[in-house]
């Protein structure tokens, strides 16, 4: 397919780029609350009370038992919880089971800036969704969805929602319809690059179970070709996929350069070791 070809040969570029020196991170700070008067809170030091967060902790600038109006919070400050990226890893190598005990205690403590800008609750919410939805638990994705369009109320039902009822589409469903699913997914202008590249990926499998290397290819290296800002960790496993698929076909300089790739963007998740397993047996 020409596509697909195009696709290879944009992957290798990509896989080829020299990666870029990243200095240490300094030791992340407590996620905090931004208000909009410039002062902060330490998002443990409050729970949701109504319209209102109340403080549950004494801090510099508040005290004990006061209220704080929901509507004052200008954004959330401070580091992506680690274990979400790592979860989402797990997820993207079949471990759903593993990825959900990462990814409940992120929903739980988190819930409280659920509605702030810059939140990670979030991003923990949508992985939390897609990964009930693999695992065909319809009444989690059901209420876990109503509570992620609710914290995005300006859009309606979030997208992760539609791409949950696609994946939880029973056994039964012919391939091909799947298939359409995923494909309509894709083509949806209201889904976001995340959902699109999520969508990709299971095509992928799709395709990889159905033995139909070259759709599966081209499936898999849409997510860093089309949909690159859909996420580093999405990337690193349509990558990993893909170079397996191009050692089957014989293509091993292509396979080489996606793992050297899949190896930066996997960074800080157990698709590292994965990925250089692969790297090692390639030499």
């Amino acid at each position: 397919m020409a596509f697909s070809h195009s696709i290879s040969r944009t992957a290798l570029l990509l896989g080829t780029l020299v990666a870029a020196q990243i200095a240490p991170s300094p030791a992340a700070e407590p996620t905090s609350i931004v208000l909009l008067n410039g002062r902060s809170i330490p998002m443990s030091s409050v729970v949701l009370q109504g319209e209102n967060f109340v403080v549950t902790a004494a801090t510099e600038f508040f005290n004990e038992a006061q209220t704080i109006p929901c509507e004052q919070a200008d954004h959330v400050f401070g580091v992506a919880p680690p274990a979400l990226k790592q979860a989402v890893a797990l997820l993207l190598m079949n471990q759903p089971k593993d990825a959900q005990k990462l990814l409940e205690p992120i929903v739980l403590q988190h819930r409280v800036t659920a509605k702030i800008p810059g939140n990670f609750w979030l991003d923990a919410a949508r992985t939390l969704l897609v990964v009930h939805a693999v695992m065909g638990d319809a009444p989690k994705c059901t209420d876990l969805g109503k509570e992620i369009s609710d914290a995005t109320p300006v859009q309606g039902n979030d997208p992760f929602v539609a791409l949950g009822k696609t994946l939880l589409m029973p056994p039964t469903v012919k391939p091909e319809d799947r298939d359409t699913a995923l494909r309509v997914l894709i083509s949806d202008p209201r889904m976001t690059t995340d959902v699109c590249a999520y969508a990709s990926f299971y095509r992928g499998n799709l395709f990889k179970q159905q033995k139909s290397p070259e759709k599966a290819l081209e499936a898999y290296l849409s997510v860093p070709c089309l949909f690159p800002t859909g996420g580093l960790v999405l990337m690193a496993a349509a990558e990993l996929q893909a170079a397996e698929i191009l050692t089957s076909l014989v293509r091993r300089e292509e396979a080489v350069a996606l793992l050297r790739s899949a190896l930066r963007d996997a960074a800080g998740t157990p698709l590292v070791e994965e990925v250089n397993k692969r790297l090692k047996s390639s030499q």
